[in-house]
């Protein structure tokens, strides 16, 4: 079996495992072997083995007082009780065939050297037994499409806000992750495929996981929250070979960073010049706060490619709007689209009489007269059918006598013509006027932001990203 399919058929045991025996489960609602063995049953459909001496039966299924006693073998444990038991618990899971453990828990490498002895011990003899270890001091794993929660994650609100979709993380925090999944899943405006929470990463780790992603079919961005990389060479290759777009936020990058990660998984964080230039070169896109990787992969996950061979189109209610975009564009080196004269001519069609159309274009006037979805949608789609535009920036307010259905029209008019928008939507001053505007973009597939510095950012990123690969031979 060569490496790619090993690590497929090794990651297998943890996404698509064959039966689940959740150690540390329990009745009790205020501990995380509750709310583990809940997320579970909550979503996984085989066979699920809760194991704690001291219940016959949790939740209705039947309780286990050991690994031993469970009358069948399974693939997966997930471990949530103590860390000085993990050595004794493989071996009992060797004898019951397991192939795969998350180990949730904490008190192993980033306590200091006694943990780091255990963690080690217990990573040498899960490889003599054949089994694979994931974590520890980790939230474990999601996966919005076959709807498996390993993980103890106390907030049940994913059965509702786990929108299936094409976006995988990889995030080296535990409770980061699990706040940084929570803000998106409320946040909206993308589908999740799979999340992997690795914590100390004493085997399993991020190069292994992002050459799963990069096989999996429903995975088409990659996002990661990484304190360090184990095999960068490798994870460099990947990256540079794959036309699947990645985007890193890489912490530790200070001295004062590099130590608090030391002491968080027990990571060496490593130069962050190093870093930046083989991410430069391996075509990663590196962000720089939580905030900034949550809207590049949501802004990419609505990218389904871009054709790069012209400049921005703005279509703006304001030309103050306008010309800060303009600036905007011309600081990160993009080009204002050139627009061809029978564009401008077209758009006229829906301007008052005593005003021609003037790129930015600001459509106040027009809409004033005509209304602002008969003008907004002339005007973009006349800059979609221009060879000059490549992507387009709408620029609109959250109106309350207004509505948004304009924006499911340029949601269709974006597959139709494959160009790239993006709404720079401003805020009315009503929450919930604001989230239907935002609601109907984004099921749209038009990507909603509310800073227009950061939609300048992403399409930089997403121009980089496409011309990189195109100059690898990855794309056309």
């Amino acid at each position: 079996m060569n490496n790619a399919s090993q690590i497929m058929h090794d990651m297998d045991h943890f996404f698509k495992p064959n039966g689940v025996a959740v150690i540390g489960a329990t009745d009790n609602a205020k501990r995380g072997g509750f709310h583990l063995l809940r997320n579970v049953l909550g979503g996984y459909t085989g066979k699920v083995y809760p194991v704690n001496p001291k219940y016959a039966e949790i939740m209705g299924v039947p309780c286990y007082p050991d690994v031993a006693s469970i009358p069948d073998d399974f693939d997966l444990a997930i471990y949530f009780i103590p860390a000085a038991s993990l050595p004794e618990t493989i071996r009992e899971c060797a004898k019951k065939k397991v192939r795969a453990i998350i180990i949730e828990s904490a008190g192993f490498s980033e306590t200091g050297e006694e943990g780091r002895k255990l963690q080690q011990r217990s990573v040498e003899l899960a490889r003599s037994l054949g089994i694979r270890l994931w974590g520890p001091n980790c939230m474990g794993l999601l996966d919005a499409h076959s709807r498996n929660v390993f993980s103890f994650m106390y907030n049940d609100r994913w059965k509702t806000l786990l929108a299936p979709g094409n976006v995988s993380l990889i995030v080296q925090s535990g409770m980061l992750s699990a706040g940084f999944l929570m803000t998106m899943m409320e946040r909206g405006g993308m589908g999740m495929s799979k999340i992997a929470s690795i914590g100390n990463k004493c085997d399993v780790n991020e190069t292994e996981l992002l050459e799963y992603f990069i096989n999996d079919e429903k995975t088409e961005v990659i996002g990661c929250y990484l304190e360090s990389i184990v095999d960068g060479r490798r994870f460099m290759d990947l990256a540079r070979k794959t036309s699947k777009p990645i985007v890193v936020l890489k912490s530790g990058r200070s001295p004062q960073g590099a130590r608090a990660a030391m002491s968080h998984t027990a990571s060496l964080s490593g130069s962050s010049k190093i870093y930046d230039g083989a991410f430069r070169q391996a075509g990663i896109i590196q962000v720089f706060d939580l905030n900034e990787l949550m809207d590049f992969i949501r802004g990419f996950s609505h990218f389904e490619s871009c054709p790069d061979k012209g400049g921005t189109a703005v279509v703006t209610f304001s030309g103050g709007a306008g010309i800060v975009t303009a600036d905007l564009l011309s600081d990160r080196g993009l080009q204002l689209a050139d627009l061809a004269p029978e564009t401008l001519r077209e758009i006229k069609k829906v301007f008052p009489e005593w005003m021609e159309p003037a790129h930015p274009l600001d459509l106040w006037p027009a809409v004033e007269k005509n209304g602002l979805s008969t003008v907004y949608n002339h005007t973009v789609e006349a800059a979609m059918k221009d060879p000059a535009v490549d992507t387009i920036i709408v620029e609109s307010i959250a109106a309350i006598n207004r509505g948004p259905e304009f924006l499911a029209e340029i949601g269709r008019m974006k597959k139709r013509y494959g160009k790239p928008v993006l709404l720079w939507l401003i805020h009315n001053g009503q929450q919930d006027v604001f989230n239907h505007y935002r609601k109907i973009a984004e099921e749209a597939g038009v990507p909603e932001f509310t800073e227009i510095s950061r939609i300048v950012a992403i399409i930089a990123g997403v121009k980089r990203h496409y011309r990189k690969k195109r100059s690898l031979g990855v794309l056309p």
